[in-house]
């Protein structure tokens, strides 16, 4: 990213202006400033830049000081820490607190830029994760929906368009490519935000107990009933119920939940009397509806009824230009809930990521990357801390991977 603009603050002029004249040579648009009183009083004013590169141990405002000041001005803008004194309790402060990255002195030339470059990557990947978050509503963070495929585009133009509406939305895609964080962007984008949302896992309970949890029921009802409940559709009144795999639903069910889509009435389990809900339904399903229908084990005119407006999200395999940017996303997450420095993803390792078809999709990349930054041993994820599946290859024994043994000896030694 040459002609990026660069702030490097440090009260030693002799390290600002060598690591000014370095990174000059390569391109970048670099000021220096000696006190960081003053380079912030310049960010104040208006003066743009991409990157800050500060010295930690500077008097008065320190670096960590000026990184705190600087995220309250303008959380876009990228800081880099640099410190004589590297311990990783330092580095761990730095990274929790919003530095993208750290370096020790005396600064190596190719260390620098790398870490420089890194840190503009990954810049530049928010900035386009968030121009198009604001496509949706651009009041609302959608921290968890990432993805730059034209497929995802279209995806948040219909999200912006039907969240302001009270129209039943199905929502459909294989499992692990974020159906449920679809629902609530619907829901959180919508009217009915500051009302409540209730998610249920129509494949996770008998029908039985499924009729229950959705409507409620009266005590004596059945054998364990020992008080009245009240059950989600009306603890969702007023806001969205999310009713996820609902390919799963018997046919008893299916009738009830069309009579609530068409009336907005329900009984609650052994009660005569109706209940009155205004509640928007977001469905979800991760197999064929229409096949399902066709095979008589789907309502068609319930799927006429749920199939208002379609949303499909498309598996990872088939978008993989957002690989990167959700491992991005995902490394910088689980980095700071871990509190661990890795900064990266090798260019190797990210190679390997793009090519796995991830039929688990991003609910598999997530847990591949939170599991490669809880075991690395190093700032930066290579191919040695992703598992075999992935890589197609035995870990090393050595190295930055996690490629360790473990003798276990029944007689305890």
């Amino acid at each position: 990213m040459s002609n990026a603009k660069i702030l490097i603050v440090d009260d030693d002029p002799l390290v600002a202006d060598s690591l000014s004249l370095f990174l000059k040579s390569r391109d970048y648009d670099t000021s220096v400033e000696t006190d960081s009183h003053r380079a912030l009083r310049r960010l104040r004013e208006g003066e743009s830049v991409d990157l800050v590169l500060t010295d930690v141990n500077m008097p008065g405002l320190d670096g960590f000081g000026l990184l705190k000041a600087l995220r309250e001005l303008d959380g876009s803008i990228v800081t880099v820490m640099l410190t004589g004194y590297g311990t990783i309790e330092a580095a761990v402060q730095a990274m929790r607190e919003g530095a993208e990255d750290y370096v020790t002195k005396p600064v190596i030339d190719d260390e620098m830029l790398l870490t420089v470059e890194r840190a503009l990557k990954r810049r530049k990947l928010a900035q386009e994760n968030e121009q198009l978050r604001q496509q949706l509503n651009r009041s609302l963070s959608l921290e968890h929906l990432v993805g730059a495929d034209h497929r995802m585009r279209k995806m948040y133009e219909t999200l912006s368009t039907v969240a302001a509406t009270r129209a039943t939305v199905l929502i459909s895609g294989e499992s692990g490519t974020g159906k449920s964080l679809v629902a609530r962007a619907i829901h959180h984008a919508s009217p009915r935000k500051d009302r409540a949302f209730v998610e249920v896992n129509c494949g996770a309970l008998p029908e039985n107990l499924l009729e229950s949890e959705l409507f409620g029921h009266r005590r004596g009802a059945f054998t364990g009933a020992e008080s009245d409940r009240q059950g989600k559709f009306l603890r969702a009144d007023g806001g969205t119920i999310f009713l996820d795999e609902i390919g799963t639903a018997s046919p008893a069910f299916q009738i009830k939940l069309l009579r609530i889509l068409q009336e907005r009435r329900f009984e609650r389990v052994g009660d005569d009397e109706s209940v009155e809900v205004d509640v928007r339904v977001v469905l979800a399903t991760n197999i064929d509806l229409r096949q399902a229908v066709e095979q008589g084990t789907f309502r068609e005119d319930l799927f006429h009824r749920i199939n208002v407006v379609n949303i499909t999200i498309p598996p990872l395999r088939e978008r993989r230009s957002d690989i990167p940017l959700l491992a991005e996303h995902f490394l910088k997450r689980y980095s700071r809930e871990n509190e661990k420095p890795v900064s990266d993803v090798c260019d190797e390792a990210m190679q390997l990521l793009v090519g796995h078809d991830w039929p688990g999709n991003v609910r598999e990349l997530e847990n591949a990357i939170e599991r490669a930054v809880v075991l690395t041993r190093g700032d930066i994820l290579v191919v040695d801390d992703f598992p075999l599946e992935i890589t197609g290859r035995e870990p090393a024994a050595d190295g930055n991977g996690n490629g360790f043994q473990l003798d276990f000896h029944p007689d305890g030694r």
